[in-house]
Order: structure tokens, then sequence, then C-alpha cells
């Protein structure tokens, strides 16, 4: 089973450039999380700082009892071995095959004989259905499947949290349609944490239980899917349903004039809230809430239209 991750009033910066401050949240045990934000606000370098790759500025990060902001290297090196990690492009060592790629972690960590390491990897490459694939070189493939190469790598530690950093980048819709399915299942198999980075408005929408937006130096708003589609707080408004009217804009944040010339322009409505995304046998993950629990607990009506089989996943303009 996942572990929680508990970050308190972190901030981050380079020099004088504060990418973000204080950042309050919580990622439960076991449930799939996504982070949004406009391009250059921090994701990647959140996701650095939740493994140790960087040290905040000010804050916590407790996992399992550890704050890994303060502690020593040596239980940082105890506690990264709880974290699987989906790098952007995969990462793939471009002169192995798919078989040493996957295999690496394990001979490089661990003193299991070569036919467990072959056991585990052919275990990994099945769940993510690269099997006939394993003597391949990395650029002999697509990049679909070099995502689903490295997942498979992230997963041979048996790791109690997955990071994926933009894991749908560079990928076609239908693609990441796949992958999207191939997190969701995994989830449902291995019951581990899932915090993901990306862009993707349909992924941040059908796939994670929170969902977690970063704007302006800080944590707009983080909390349950529901709660974050049927919001009308306007950055969250806008970037959830990819609207042009909002305080986003080219460059982050819309001058005043820009700002001054929307007023009074009428909002699209919220586009209906989808079904979430199933794992492919049709049961139900442990952390997967029923449709529309979180508005019905909360009093809030959702957009009509909502939970609705079939319905369009694309948002309006």
């Amino acid at each position: 089973m996942g572990v929680e991750i508990e970050v308190e009033h972190l901030s981050k910066s380079f020099g004088k450039q504060l990418i973000w401050g204080d950042v309050s949240l919580t990622v439960p045990a076991g449930e799939i999380c996504v982070m949004l934000g406009p391009s250059g606000t921090g994701k990647s370098v959140f996701l650095k700082t939740l493994i140790g790759l960087l040290k905040p500025d000010q804050g916590s990060i407790v996992i399992e009892g550890t704050d890994i902001a303060t502690c020593s290297e040596k239980e940082l090196y105890e506690i990264r071995k709880l974290f699987g990690v989906l790098f952007q492009d995969g990462a793939m060592f471009g002169s192995m095959n798919l078989y040493d790629n996957v295999a690496f972690p394990l001979r490089e960590h661990t003193k299991k004989s070569e036919s467990e390491v072959r056991d585990i990897v052919m275990e990994k490459m099945d769940l993510v259905g690269l099997v006939g694939a394993e003597d391949k070189l990395p650029g002999e493939i697509s990049g679909g499947m070099r995502k689903r190469a490295g997942l498979a790598r992230a997963l041979v530690l048996e790791p109690e949290i997955v990071l994926f950093d933009e894991p749908d980048s560079g990928l076609d819709p239908v693609r990441t349609a796949f992958l999207n399915q191939l997190i969701v299942d995994l989830n449902a198999q291995i019951d581990a944490t899932f915090l993901i980075v990306t862009h993707d408005i349909n992924t941040a929408r059908t796939v994670p239980d929170n969902i977690g937006l970063l704007y302006h130096r800080h944590l707009a708003m983080f909390g349950p899917r529901e709660m974050l589609l049927s919001s009308e707080e306007p950055v969250v408004r806008q970037f959830l349903n990819a609207q042009r009217v909002g305080p986003i804009g080219m460059s982050e944040e819309k001058d005043a004039d820009e700002l001054e010339a929307e007023k009074g322009q009428e909002l699209p409505p919220l586009p209906p809230i989808p079904m979430q995304i199933e794992p492919s046998n049709g049961i139900p993950r442990r952390s997967q809430r029923k449709p529309g629990e979180w508005c019905r607990q909360n009093g809030v009506t959702p957009p009509p239209g909502s939970f609705e089989d079939n319905m369009p996943m694309t948002t309006s303009a």
C-alpha cells in the first residue's frame, strides 16, 4: 500500500526568484493526485523537491515520520527507496536494450540473482504491455513505448510512491488515453501513491482522485477532483476548463488593461464533470469515490450533464 506525503509551508527559490511559497497539502496514501499549473510555475521543481533532489528554503516534507527537508543523507537514501519516478522523456539509456534499462535499478540497488531479476523485469514489462520488446533499443521504439518502458523501470523496486513528470508529453491523444488507462490500472493493482504533473486537461479531469493547481508562486487549490471541477474560483475555473476569460494570460498573468477589457463578459458555463476512468477490469480502486459523492456531501450542485456515460471529454473555450 502507498504512503502519505505531508507537505507543510514549503517554499523554494532560485536566487532572488521565488518559485512557489507556503505550499501545504497532503497527498493521501494510495490515491492518484494530479498537479497542474501554467508553464513555468515550478511543477517539476515541486517533484524534485519531494524526492530530495532539491532542498526547499523553508517548510517540511514528512514521509513515514521522516522530514526529508532536514534529514541526513543516510535517511534520505532510505526514503528514496519508497519512490519510483517516470521522467518526462522516459530517461532510457540509449545503448541498453529495454530489458537492461528496466533491470538497471535491481542490479544497482539489490543483490538479487539474475534469475530473480529476470522474473521481476518480465513481470513489470508484462504489466505495461511490453513483453516481446525487451531486446529493442530505445531509439527503435515509439515515444509511447519509451514512456511505458520508463514506467516499468520505475516499478521494479516495488515503490510505495510513484511520481510522473509529464507522462503525456509528446504523445498524441490516442496514446495519452492508453497511458491514462494504464496508470489507473496500475494504481488498482499495486495500490501505491501516484502524483502526476501534467498539462493535459482531459487527464486532470478524468484520472485523479485529487487535483492541485500551482499559480503565481503559490498553491491556488488542492482537493478532491469534484471540488476543483465544480469550483468558481477564477484561476481554477479558467485553467481546468481551458477558458480564455480569467486571470491567466499568455505571460502567466494578464495585465490590468486585459482584465479591465474582460469586465462584464459573461463566463461560459462550467462543463459537465466527466466520469472518472475506472480500471479495465471494472472493479473500482480502493480510493475511488462514487460519482457525485463529494458534491452530495458538500451540498454542491454539479454542472448539468455531469457524471453521464459517454459524455465528451473536451472542454469549451
